[in-house]
């Protein structure tokens, strides 16, 4: 059994946290719509794929880092600055959890 590096439960965790965070914040900012379900669905990504982060599936780890690519092309709508910030996310995250240690903990059979 390959034990989980640091940086994934890092990662998994904050993951967890920032889909709850903004789900809950988004459920009592706006009203009920269309545009609701979207931002809730995206939301549920981020638990989803933190949740299985943890319990090394491959597929969770791509899973975040599209949710993380997809925030850098909302955020390219916004400010330089929410831009900048959203890239420089994706790139740490990205490091983090392809490095060899993240790779062999969600190629271990315990993952599969």
């Amino acid at each position: 059994m390959t034990k989980r590096p640091l940086p994934v439960t890092v990662f998994g965790c904050l993951f967890i946290v920032a889909g709850l965070v903004g789900f809950v914040y988004h459920l009592t900012d706006r009203p009920l719509g269309y545009e609701i379900l979207f931002v809730s669905l995206v939301r549920i990504l981020a638990i989803v794929g933190g949740i299985f982060l943890l319990l090394g599936r491959n597929w969770a780890r791509w899973l975040l880092l599209a949710w993380l690519a997809f925030h850098v092309v909302v955020s390219a709508f916004h400010s330089l600055s929410e831009f900048a910030a959203h890239i420089v996310l994706l790139v740490v995250t990205a490091y983090f959890l392809l490095r060899p240690p993240a790779s062999g903990f969600f190629r271990s059979p315990v993952s599969q």
